[in-house]
């Protein structure tokens, strides 16, 4: 999804019209909604700094506006693909089910992509089991890392793996 649909679906989300979405980030009234239009449409890319003050109007990260290019199913499994690159994510089959799952082994960058989808089935869950509301579960996604503050989690390697690993270090003793 490119950054003028995510300013547009954050605009809309806060009920906000394009010339006051423009004027609270800092343009003139005159030209406010055009330049908004702009953004919006994707035929004007806002620079870094107009990025952020859209992301503190719109009350959202800067990076909930700048997510990667999944405007097509196609655009989506490349991005899906460098995923598996870079992050040994992984596609398999479990009880007749497509899932995705972090290959750990793959080095320091799986283990934090591993970490970071923990996290958010940690707040995925709370959301089910109404612990959260639907609000706070879309603050918490929409400012991610920053309202993140579990930083702690207890599941890193299947129990078979740390039983071998404990076991081999009994061993050793």
């Amino acid at each position: 999804m490119a950054i003028g649909e995510r300013i547009h679906f954050f605009r809309k989300k806060r009920g906000m019209k394009l010339k006051q979405l423009g004027q609270a980030v800092g343009f003139p009234e005159s030209n406010a909604d055009v330049r908004m239009s702009q953004y919006e449409s994707g035929s004007r890319t806002p620079k870094a700094d107009i990025t952020r003050r859209l992301a503190n109007v719109l009350d959202v990260s800067p990076q909930a506006l700048t997510v990667p290019d999944i405007d097509s199913y196609t655009g989506l499994l490349h991005t899906l693909f460098t995923l598996e690159d870079v992050y040994g994510l992984k596609v398999t089959e479990v009880d007749g089910e497509i899932v995705l799952r972090v290959d750990v082994w793959q080095g320091k960058d799986a283990a934090e992509l591993q970490r970071m989808l923990y996290v958010w089935q940690e707040q995925a869950a709370k959301l089910e089991t109404g612990e959260i509301t639907k609000e706070d579960y879309d603050r918490w996604r929409y400012h991610y890392p920053e309202l993140d503050t579990s930083r702690l989690w207890a599941k890193v390697f299947p129990q078979e793996l740390s039983d071998l690993i404990m076991g081999n270090l009994n061993k050793d003793e």
